[in-house]
C-alpha cells in the first residue's frame, strides 16, 4: 500500500474534519480516514491508478485556509474561479425521486427565495464577473415566476443561462417556447437512460417517453441547447452509457452534450454497498470505450482543467482576465465528438491535444510585450497544422474554420467557438463527492458553486454535504405555513 497524498476529509457521521490518506491499493486509489468517535472509513477514490491526471493540476492561488470547508463564502483560500454558479430557486419538486442529492420534497419545509432576493443574488454574481449560471432546485419549473427570473438574468447579460430540470413541464411546447423567448440558453435535462428500468428505479415512474417528447419539442421550436444529464447507478443504467451517447448522436441537431454524474452515497451507507456500487471516472471512461465498441477510447478523455491553459494563454495575449477551470484534475473529464457521415470522430483522433497544450504551457510565460505577442501568435498559426491529422479530420469542419476559431479565441472573440460547438457533442463526467470520498483538496479547487441569499458563494460538494441543511432551515418556512400563505 503506497500513500499518494495526505489530505483532510470529514467524518460521514458527525461531519467533523479528520485526517485522510489517498493510497494506492490493488491498482486503485483508495481514501482511508479515521474519526476518533465513529471509527475508520474506506472508499474508492479513483478506479484505476494507471490513469493519472495529476500533471494537469494548476494552482493560481497560494493562499490557504486551515478552517476549510467550514468558512465557505468563498474564502480567501479558495483556489478557483466561479465557472458555473447554481441558484436553487426552490426545494419543491413535481417528482419524489428515490435518488436526489437535494432531498427535494422530503424536508417538510419550503426553501423558495422570493423574486427580489433572486434578483439580488443575480446582481451580486454579475458584479463578481460570473458568466454562466444555472437555475436549479428542487424543480425550478414549479415556480410561476420562472420566466421573469430568466428574463432578468438575460437582461443582466449572463452568457449562458441554464435550467436544471426533470423536463415534465417542457412536454408543453408553448411553455418550452416561452422559456426560449425569455432568454434560456441551455436545458440541463435529467436523462437516466433510453429504457424503462432506470426511470422506474431512480424516479419512480417511466419518464423516457416524456424525455423523448421534449427533444422533439426542442426540434420543432429550433432550440438546440440541450445537455443530457444521466445519474449513473451501478446495475441500474451503467449498461446504457453507449445507448445514451447514440441517442445524443441521433439527435445531434438538438443535443449539445451529455454530462454523466455517478451517484453520490449520501447518509449512512454500508461499506460493502459503497465499494461494490461506486462508479469513478476511470470506470466511466472504460465503459464508454466498451459500449461504443472503441469508437470513443479512454485515451480520448482529458481532465477539464486543460481549459485553464487556453484561458491563461488568451489572458496574456489580450490583457483581459478570463475565467479558468482550475478544479482538481480528478473532478471531471470530457471529450468532444464530431460526426463524419455515420462515424463518430473524437477530437483527439485528429487534433493532438497534448502537443497543443505543451505549446501553450511553454509560451505562456514568454508573453510579456507587443512583439512577443505577435511572434508567439504567428508561431501558433504556423504550427497549428502540425497538431492536425488530416486523414481523420471530419468533413463537417475544415482548416479555415479551425484557423478562424483560433484567431477569434486569441482576440477574445468566442463567436467562432460557439459555431464550432454546434458541430460537436461534449461527453463529460463530473464526479461529485459524498461524505465518504470527500477530499478537501478537491473542494478548495471547486469551480461549480452555489449562490445564497446572504451573498455567499459556496462550492458544490461542501454545500450539499455541509451547508444545504443550514441554509434551507434558515431561509425556509414550514410546508403547512407555505400552503396557507398561497391560499391567502
Amino acid at each position: 500500500m503506497v500513500i499518494i497524498l495526505k489530505t483532510y476529509s470529514i467524518c460521514p457521521i458527525c461531519k467533523k474534519k479528520i485526517v485522510a490518506e489517498i493510497v494506492e491499493e490493488n491498482d486503485k486509489l483508495v481514501i482511508i480516514k479515521k474519526c476518533d468517535e465513529h471509527g475508520t472509513f474506506k472508499d474508492i477514490y479513483w478506479g484505476d491508478s494507471k490513469i493519472d491526471f495529476s500533471n494537469y493540476k494548476i494552482d493560481l492561488n497560494d493562499n490557504d485556509n486551515d478552517n476549510c470547508p467550514f468558512s465557505c463564502g468563498l474564502c480567501y483560500g479558495h483556489k478557483s474561479d466561479s465557472i458555473l454558479v447554481n441558484i436553487d430557486v426552490t426545494n419543491r419538486c413535481n417528482l419524489n425521486c428515490p435518488i436526489c442529492f437535494a432531498n427535494a420534497n422530503k424536508t417538510k419545509i419550503v426553501y423558495e427565495p422570493d423574486l427580489d432576493t433572486i434578483k439580488k443574488i443575480l446582481d451580486n454574481l454579475k458584479k463578481r464577473g460570473v458568466r454562466f449560471i444555472q437555475f436549479a432546485g428542487g424543480e425550478p419549473t414549479v415556480r410561476n415566476d420562472l420566466f421573469e427570473i430568466i428574463k432578468y438574468a438575460k437582461d443582466l447579460g449572463f452568457l449562458d443561462i441554464q435550467l436544471a430540470t426533470n423536463g415534465i413541464k417542457l412536454k408543453d411546447i408553448d411553455y418550452l417556447k416561452k422559456l426560449k423567448d425569455v432568454g434560456l440558453n441551455t436545458i440541463y435535462l435529467q436523462f437516466d437512460g433510453i429504457s424503462e428500468k432506470p426511470y422506474i428505479i431512480a424516479r419512480g415512474k417511466n419518464l423516457f417517453p416524456i424525455k423523448d417528447k421534449i427533444i422533439k419539442n426542442c426540434r420543432e421550436i429550433n432550440f438546440n441547447g440541450v445537455v443530457l444529464v444521466p445519474t449513473l447507478v451501478k446495475g441500474v443504467n451503467d449498461n446504457e452509457i453507449g445507448d445514451i451517447i447514440n441517442y445524443a448522436v441521433n439527435n445531434f441537431d438538438v443535443v449539445r452534450g451529455i454530462n454523466f454524474q455517478p451517484v453520490s452515497f449520501v447518509g449512512r451507507v454500508e461499506e460493502s454497498i459503497r465499494l461494490n456500487g461506486r462508479i469513478t471516472i476511470p470506470d466511466f471512461i472504460k465503459m464508454v470505450e466498451e459500449q461504443t465498441n472503441g469508437e470513443i477510447l479512454k485515451e480520448d478523455f482529458y481532465p477539464v482543467t486543460i481549459e485553464s491553459y487556453i484561458a491563461l494563454f488568451v489572458e496574456k495575449l489580450t490583457n483581459k482576465e478570463r475565467p479558468k477551470i482550475t478544479c482538481n484534475p480528478y473532478c471531471g473529464v470530457a471529450t468532444y465528438i464530431f460526426l463524419d457521415n455515420d462515424k463518430i470522430v473524437p477530437l483527439p483522433r485528429f487534433f493532438n491535444v497534448d502537443e497543443f497544450i505543451e505549446f501553450l504551457k511553454e509560451n505562456i510565460d514568454k508573453i510579456d510585450g507587443k512583439l512577443s505577442k505577435l511572434k508567439i501568435t504567428g508561431e501558433l498559426l504556423i504550427n497549428i497544422k502540425k497538431f492536425i491529422d488530416f486523414k481523420y479530420l471530419p468533413q463537417s469542419i475544415n482548416i479555415k474554420e479551425l484557423l478562424n476559431l483560433i484567431v477569434g479565441a486569441l482576440k477574445g472573440d468566442y463567436s467562432e467557438v460557439v459555431k464550432l460547438h454546434h458541430k460537436m457533442i461534449l461527453i463529460g463526467c463530473m464526479h461529485f463527492m459524498d461524505e465518504y470520498n470527500f477530499d478537501i483538496e478537491r473542494v478548495k479547487r471547486c469551480c461549480i458553486h452555489y449562490a445564497l441569499p446572504d451573498g455567499k458563494i459556496i462550492p458544490f460538494c461542501s454545500y450539499n454535504l455541509i451547508y444545504r441543511d443550514i441554509y434551507e432551515k434558515k431561509y425556509s418556512i414550514p410546508l403547512d405555513e407555505w400552503k396557507n400563505a398561497k391560499r391567502d
